[in-house]
């Protein structure tokens, strides 16, 4: 599993570059550089929609102590960790559920936020690419639609489905005895046996839940303002509903390949498919995709920095 992961961004990266070849550098450029300020607000718009992501997660456990702002500082170092260290094996998610625990949350209960937050995002993000998928069916029928996108959706409903049986029927104890195993074989304190307690907590808090779940439906469907503004800058506009299809079947086929970092390559060549339907020259989408990478590097090292920092600042505490 190890190796998987370079593996896996090499083959993505030669992907992305085959298909700027295969459309021509020059084209790819030109569309680029026609993005003018664009790429200045998709930056904007990316930290709005991270920002949003963050509270999301504070909604399951507040009241805590320093308010949002630190689940949204973690929040901005998990994205960097899933975007830009794909070789971390276990992700931004559980990294960031052990450095929650340096600001006074129990271990299990930051592991337990964790789990419950992705379930959150996960749902927002399927009624998200069914939005997409309507959208599409109305103006082009079910042959327009690309296989990761019902990758996506078979992975995805069944996982939200078995989630939700678990939580309200108790039925989670080989998750949670997957998970205390992960965690001692890696030595990590944050796994502790009360953690199928802690899930219950959480769940049972109806009116955190039901806030998270609209703070992260609102942010993903506000991510749709990158592919919106970026369109409209380079000459191509489209409206918002088109908008939020593009950017809904990309994310798609993006969490399909969750195994490629960033989902090099596919969510490139996803935007450029949906795109299509709406008559946006190729170039022009892919153009658009890299772009809409930008925020990966603008806020992915500072967030590799900063995460680096707090592991520093635990090792030190760990030796006083």
């Amino acid at each position: 599993m190890r190796i998987l992961a370079p593996i896996a961004g090499i083959a993505g990266l030669a992907l992305l570059t085959a298909l700027v070849a295969y459309y021509g550098f020059a084209s790819v450029l030109a569309a680029v550089a026609s993005s003018q300020w664009g790429s200045a607000l998709v930056v904007i718009a990316r930290a709005c929609a991270l920002t949003a992501a963050g509270i999301g997660w504070w909604f399951l456990l507040a009241p805590t102590r320093g308010g949002p702002f630190v689940f949204v500082g973690l929040r901005f170092i998990r994205e960097a960790i899933n975007a830009l260290f794909p070789f971390a094996v276990v992700g931004g998610d559980l990294i960031s559920a052990r450095l929650l625990t340096q600001f006074g949350i129990v271990g299990s209960l930051a592991v337990a936020s964790v789990l419950v937050d992705i379930f959150m995002q996960v749902l927002s993000l399927l009624i998200f690419v069914l939005t997409g998928v309507g959208v599409v069916l109305d103006l082009a029928g079910a042959h327009r639609l690309g296989a990761a996108t019902f990758v996506m959706l078979a992975i995805a409903v069944p996982a939200i489905a078995g989630f939700f049986l678990a939580l309200n029927f108790g039925a989670f104890e080989p998750i949670v005895r997957w998970l205390l195993d992960f965690g001692k074989k890696r030595k990590w304190a944050v796994f502790t046996v009360d953690l199928g307690e802690q899930l219950q907590r959480i769940w049972r808090n109806h009116r955190g839940l039901l806030a998270s779940f609209f703070v992260h439906l609102a942010g993903i469907f506000f991510g749709s303002v990158e592919v919106w503004v970026l369109l409209d800058c380079m000459g191509h506009p489209v409206s918002v509903v088109e908008a939020i299809a593009i950017e809904s079947l990309g994310q798609g086929a993006r969490a399909a390949v969750f195994v490629l970092p960033g989902g090099l390559g596919v969510q490139d060549g996803a935007l450029i498919a949906v795109s299509a339907i709406f008559g946006i020259p190729a170039e022009v989408a892919l153009a658009m995709a890299l772009i809409k990478r930008v925020p990966d590097l603008v806020f992915g090292i500072p967030g590799l920095l900063a995460w680096q920092a707090l592991e520093g600042r635990r090792l030190l505490s760990a030796t006083k």
